[in-house]
């Protein structure tokens, strides 16, 4: 702990109300005029002054200097003798002074430091119950009755030390385990925060790469797309009067353009939505997707799905955004003429398989893009396993498991 313990960063706040509560009694004890009582205060001002200053201690507690802890503890002891010696009827909570003692040097000083205090405690105790219970003469031992009054007095006090001796360990004990706990507590969350950070600045990355690599593809595609068609008007435009079958030609091509711009505007927003599946069910989103798919590539799809049960949304997104990924790559690189897609559930474990029989790839020299990182990297987030085969000439197949075990039942819309 860097900064010093007051009321706002208290660790055991009922700790600091228990205090004042015990030393009000004291205090008030200190005033009262007591008739059963044999010993008087000698000096009540003093010691409500002292118990006074000594619960105002307890609003601070130094813990960043060693030199500040010796003197604050010193102050403690020093107040706890005043009280001691001068308290009178106030002598008889003295014990409670120096477990308050205790506890605090346990918030303030490590292990071998409170271990110092607590003997320094037990040691003021000593002094005070000597005060408290003088000694008892050697020739009273004459007297049978005193004899055996004194031996009920040794019993007494043995049994009294013992006492405040076990009170003193169960403190010790008692304020270890508990600062054992809070710092581990502290610390747990001091690492969640580091992790939730962790988290977020990822998640910022992700963003901006997924920012960037849409970018590339309105670039690259839209871009194309639209010049292309740009020029295909100003030639439509240019042979319209001279040669109107040349420029049927042109703006036939020119509307085909126009269908693969909007279809790349399209994708591209479906690509920028945070639910894809729009509160619809994966098998209809994934429907529609290999539909669209077909549609602006000609490329056959064959597709199985067969889920028992709804997915959590996590996972249900997930497998969108890999089937989106692998579609895409698809129909940009692999020069297919069919894919195969399949999507099982057991009860243990989701598969998934994307098949093509494009021309394939070296996968040792291409495994780093970002569409593949950006699958394996849905894939291990959710403790799953990515795998892709493939070679020049024979296609390309990716496998997907995720585990359903760490899920609940609750997790699920149906029964297994």
């Amino acid at each position: 702990m860097n900064r010093a313990i007051d009321v706002k960063n208290h660790p055991f706040k009922f700790l600091l109300y228990l205090e004042w509560i015990l030393l009000g009694f004291a205090a008030v004890a200190s005033i009262l005029p007591t008739p059963l009582q044999r010993v008087s205060t000698r000096f009540p001002e003093l010691t409500v002054i002292s118990l006074t200053v000594f619960g105002l201690m307890g609003l601070r507690l130094p813990t960043n200097n060693k030199k500040n802890k010796i003197i604050y503890t010193a102050c403690e002891i020093f107040l706890i003798l005043i009280t001691n010696f001068f308290g009178g009827r106030t002598s008889r909570l003295f014990p409670f002074l120096n477990l308050i003692l205790v506890t605090r040097s346990c918030l303030i000083f490590q292990l071998p430091g409170r271990l110092v205090v607590t003997a320094l405690s037990f040691s003021l105790f000593l002094i005070t119950f000597k005060k408290r219970f003088p000694h008892v003469p050697f020739r009273a031992l004459r007297q049978q009755r005193l004899f055996f009054f004194r031996e009920r007095l040794w019993f007494f006090q043995f049994s009294f030390i013992a006492l405040f001796v076990l009170a003193l360990v169960f403190v010790l004990l008692l304020m270890n385990a508990v600062l054992s706990e809070w710092q581990s507590r502290e610390k747990l969350t001091a690492a969640n925060e580091k992790l939730r950070q962790y988290a977020l600045k990822i998640e910022n990355q992700a963003t901006l790469e997924e920012r960037n690599r849409i970018a590339r593809e309105i670039h690259d595609s839209l871009g194309h797309s639209l010049t292309a068609l740009n020029l295909q008007l100003e030639t439509a435009t240019k042979l319209l009067n001279n040669n109107p079958e040349k420029a049927t030609d042109f703006l036939i091509r020119a509307k085909e353009l126009g269908s693969q711009a909007l279809q790349d505007v399209r994708e591209s927003v479906s690509a920028i939505r945070s639910n894809p599946l729009q509160e619809q069910s994966l098998e209809t989103s994934i429907d529609t997707l290999i539909k669209n798919f077909h549609h602006s590539t000609n490329i056959k799809p064959n597709y199985h799905i067969n889920l028992f049960y709804s997915l959590p949304r996590d996972i249900s997104t997930a497998i969108y955004r890999i089937i989106q990924e692998s579609l895409t790559n698809i129909s940009k690189y692999a020069e297919a003429t069919e894919v195969n897609l399949q999507i099982t559930t057991t009860a243990s474990k989701l598969h998934l398989m994307i098949q093509d029989n494009g021309k394939g790839f070296d996968i040792g020299q291409n495994t780093t893009g970002f569409g593949l990182q950006s699958m394996r990297d849905r894939t291990l987030a959710l403790e799953g396993d990515f795998n892709i085969k493939s070679i020049p000439g024979g296609g390309t197949k990716i496998t997907v498991d995720i585990p359903l075990s760490r899920f609940s039942s609750t997790s699920f819309d149906g029964n297994i």
